[in-house]
């Protein structure tokens, strides 16, 4: 499609105003939840508790003033305009979260987002923080026979190895996913499928696929094929074309009676897609099955979008989580992005929702990067402040800011 001036002109006007809507609903929102307003659902006492649990890991937090809101990152997709916002929000989390690198699943995620901030920015503090990081921890996972979420820091273990090319690096993940091999539950004595929540195949599925890149073992893909083969035959909804979080929410209803299908839960799959596409060969007679998902997923979560551009934490019940969600409406951007660049999703169709969800994203940006309205740990939708910030909805956001930049670059490299 090719835009006249004019078109460009009404186009990046169209998404300043949305921009600028999206600061004065927030800014709307602040008094009122600092009042604890009637009829604004704040955190109950056991999502507070999660709150207070997820702070004092160092994972973020969620004050009751964090300041202004940036005026000044535009929502236009070009390359400077994204790199501005990408870097304001990535500098802000490096100084926030390094002194608390672990090897738990919320930073891996986040370490996957910086990685992608370095290669977008060409920044190479970002990959040096990440190198750092895993040169601290020995390139090893947190735990023996490691679960989807321990086993999730081996993608940034491996996207260094791309780099660096150091067979040291793969040595201990390698042990790992062999002893994981032969294991068709989660572990023994559980009988679990090894990937029984949708979360999970953000988590694995990538390191799986990138191993085969790494070493050329066909068994490394096998094994991921299988075993999302077995979350899709569990938790794929067929009629919604959204995952259910684990088994037990697929009778789960919301407060209008509709189902339970939880943004973050949605995103993490889309997020999972784009991690593995790139590594499953175009000849792959199970190929077909994930560009199938992406576009499914795509199609649907696509007719949710709200005004705002963004997605709120319970799908299907948007009235019932009033502020939206910004970690699932960041994995959405970035599932999305990669569809169009890959040639996968149909551009046409899907750029304007890429950028009115941008646009709404930015709107949650606070002046020093502070990225908010990203929920807290959990399994389904739940109630936060607009001003809560965790380190794996900043690392969605630079997955997604990433795949954008490239997106206006042109698409895939």
């Amino acid at each position: 499609m090719i835009h006249t001036n004019q078109d460009r002109n009404d186009m990046n006007s169209t998404r300043r105003l949305t921009l600028l809507a999206a600061h004065v609903a927030l800014a709307l929102a602040l008094p009122a939840l600092a009042d604890a307003a009637p009829g604004y659902p704040l955190p109950t006492p056991a999502m507070q508790a999660v709150i207070d649990k997820d702070t004092a890991r160092h994972f973020g937090d969620a004050p009751a003033d964090a300041g202004p809101l940036a005026t000044d990152l535009s929502p236009e997709l070009t390359p400077a305009a994204i790199d501005k916002a990408l870097r304001r929000v990535a500098d802000w989390q490096l100084a926030r979260a390094r002194p608390y690198f672990s090897r738990i699943w919320t930073e891996s995620v986040m370490y996957t987002g910086f990685m992608a901030a370095s290669d977008a920015t060409g920044e190479p503090k970002y990959r040096d923080a990440m190198l750092a990081m895993a040169r601290h921890f020995d390139f090893q996972e947190r735990d023996r026979l490691p679960n989807a979420d321990d086993l999730s820091i081996a993608q940034t273990y491996l996207d260094l190895y791309f780099q660096e090319k150091n067979p040291g690096m793969l040595r201990l993940t390698k042990a790992e996913m062999d002893d994981l091999l032969p294991l068709s539950t989660l572990k023994p004595g559980d009988a679990r499928i090894p990937w029984w929540w949708c979360d999970a195949l953000f988590m694995a599925p990538p390191v799986w696929a990138r191993m085969y890149r790494a070493t050329g073992e066909r068994k490394y893909l096998d094994y991921m094929h299988l075993n999302w083969k077995r979350t899709y035959d569990l938790l794929y909804d067929k009629a919604e074309h959204l995952y259910a979080r684990d088994a037990s929410y697929k009778d789960k209803r919301e407060p209008n009676g509709k189902k339970v299908f939880w943004s973050r839960g949605e995103g993490w799959v889309m997020g999972g897609l784009a991690r593995v596409l790139d590594y499953v060969p175009a000849d792959d007679p199970r190929r077909g099955f994930y560009v199938g998902q992406l576009r499914e997923m795509a199609d649907r979560i696509a007719s949710l979008q709200g005004p705002d551009g963004l997605w709120h934490a319970g799908l299907l019940d948007p009235q019932a989580y009033p502020l939206p969600e910004i970690s699932g409406s960041a994995l959405f951007v970035f599932g999305m992005a990669y569809g169009v660049n890959h040639g996968l999703l149909d551009g046409a169709k899907y750029r304007p929702v890429i950028a009115k969800a941008w646009a709404g994203i930015l709107g949650n940006v606070y002046a020093h990067g502070r990225l908010g309205n990203i929920q807290q740990t959990g399994a389904e939708p739940a109630f936060y402040r607009p001003t809560s910030s965790f380190d794996y909805g900043v690392g969605g956001f630079m997955l997604a800011a990433a795949e954008l930049k490239r997106m206006a670059q042109g698409g895939a490299r």
